[in-house]
């Protein structure tokens, strides 16, 4: 049968395409967050408007609407339930907490830096999953249970029957996942065990809202468990066989955790609070108590980022404590990615004299990012800035240390998607002890890479250089 298009309709079609490009490069000039980005927009829907007007309506946008609303629903309704608690929360308050660099990432935060917490380093998934599950066991009350990647494989079911029997003692148990990083999971045996059980399961949902409809741009990439407001796990890893190692396709994998004792449990549970009531439109029903002791010596900051904030918080963190350090600034990220504002901070605290040493895999694991990584290796190196490749395994961990003062662990990488785009979360820990822990991890991962050279970047084919550079190109949405 033969379809036939009227010229009316045909010509009516154009006109909409051209005003939905027109109306798409207005908002692109008012919205995107760089001059780059916003000029690419508007070039191609104003040159291809068929090809690009899709492509902005699913990819275009990086502010989440929404659930910024939802977010300030939820801290106000946590500080007026934990108005019997808030005072003692701020009574952790650390000494420093008042210097002008705390202060610019409380107020990022909205959360204080508490003292009086214990803080693990957890090197690696079997050390991970090991702590995670004898807490897990440990529950009493309630478990929140978050992560951006959740698999119905041998992990999963063993960390699945955990929360399961939980759940049949009696505890509230929360599993959130993100729908993209777990596509999946919701029709997964697993997940229909959890139900069964009587387990609240629920996906991050980011195309709800009119707005975000088409939007696929977005995640939810953190991963967070909480254990009665005691304790607190968060880092690299995901459930997935391939996070202990035991996947033969994968091979070996290098990851990072931390868990947390102490007052600043209380920063991760709002952080997992606010996803639940934007993925479920409901309250959590869990007493939240701030624990009257101090475990330990730490000062810890839990510092949650999102598209849907007024600020680029993650990329804001990553920078200020960039232009902090005095002696060193060591980061371990499986995708390096950086903007332009990034690139200076490290440019000049390498030219300052600090020590400033990036980490990233040798083994990408994709070719566009593996050659972004290049490119942004080639700009540094003159400054002083050293790079190195990890060989033996993928490295996934997420890890920075400043001088002595500060270690950062956590779901962020160190690229524009976590800058920009997603939801991600992570613990700034100032304790030197803690740092001494993982400086002595970084070395021993440092031991284990190879230190980029400038002889190593001539001997690259001559194709290489345009393939770098093109690759820098997708920069913004890597």
């Amino acid at each position: 049968m033969e379809i036939s298009i009227s010229p009316e309709i045909f010509a009516i079609v154009l006109v909409l395409f051209y005003l939905l490009a027109i109306g798409s490069a207005v908002e692109a000039v008012l919205r995107v967050r760089t001059a780059q980005g916003a000029i690419a927009w508007v070039v191609s829907l104003l040159t291809l408007p068929y090809l690009s007007v899709p492509l902005y309506l699913v990819f275009g946008r990086n502010r989440f609407d929404g659930y910024l609303r939802e977010r300030q629903q939820i801290e106000a309704l946590a500080l007026d339930r934990l108005k019997d608690t808030r005072s003692e929360l701020f009574d952790f308050t650390a000494r420093d907490a008042d210097k002008a660099f705390y202060r610019s990432l409380q107020a990022l935060a909205r959360l204080p830096t508490v003292r009086g917490n214990d803080v693990q380093l957890l090197i690696n998934g079997p050390a991970t999953f090991a702590s995670l599950e004898a807490g897990l066991q440990d529950a009493r009350h309630y478990i929140l249970f978050q992560f951006y990647i959740l698999r119905d494989d041998l992990l999963g079911q063993r960390l699945g029957a955990i929360l399961a029997a939980k759940a049949r003692a009696g505890l509230r148990v929360y599993v959130l996942y993100d729908e993209m990083g777990s596509a999946g999971f919701g029709r997964s045996g697993l997940y229909q065990d959890l139900r069964d059980a009587g387990v609240e399961l629920a996906a991050f949902n980011t195309t709800q809202g009119r707005r975000n409809r088409l939007q696929l741009n977005f995640r939810n990439h953190r991963k967070l468990v909480v254990v009665d407001s005691r304790l607190a796990w968060i880092g690299g890893h995901n459930v997935g066989i391939e996070y202990l190692g035991e996947d033969p396709r994968r091979g070996p994998w290098r990851d990072t955790h931390v868990r947390i004792h102490g007052p600043a449990v209380i920063g991760a549970e709002l952080t997992f609070a606010t996803d639940w009531l934007w993925a479920r439109r409901e309250q959590l029903e869990i007493d939240w108590n701030l624990e009257r002791h101090a475990p330990g010596h730490s000062s810890v900051l839990l510092f949650p980022s999102d598209p849907a904030s007024a600020f680029e918080e993650a990329g804001l963190m990553y920078h200020q404590v960039i232009i902090q350090a005095r002696e060193r600034i060591w980061i371990a990220s499986p995708y390096f990615v950086p903007d332009r504002g990034i690139i200076s901070a490290l440019q000049l605290a390498a030219l300052r004299g600090v020590d400033v040493r990036v980490m990233i895999p040798d083994k990408p694991d994709g070719p566009v990012v593996g050659m972004a990584n290049w490119s942004f290796t080639r700009e540094l190196m003159p400054a002083g800035v050293a790079v190195y490749r990890y060989e033996p395994a993928f490295m996934h961990q997420k890890v920075f240390l400043l001088d002595r003062e500060m270690a950062g662990v956590g779901t962020a990488n160190f690229d524009n998607r976590s800058f920009r785009l997603n939801f991600e979360v992570t613990a700034l820990i100032h304790d030197e002890a803690f740092c001494d822990h993982v400086e002595a991890m970084l070395e021993e991962d440092f031991a284990q890479a190879r230190l980029v050279t400038p002889e190593e970047l001539t001997a690259k084919p001559f194709w290489f250089p345009f393939a770098t550079a093109a690759a820098r190109l997708m920069a913004p949405v890597l």
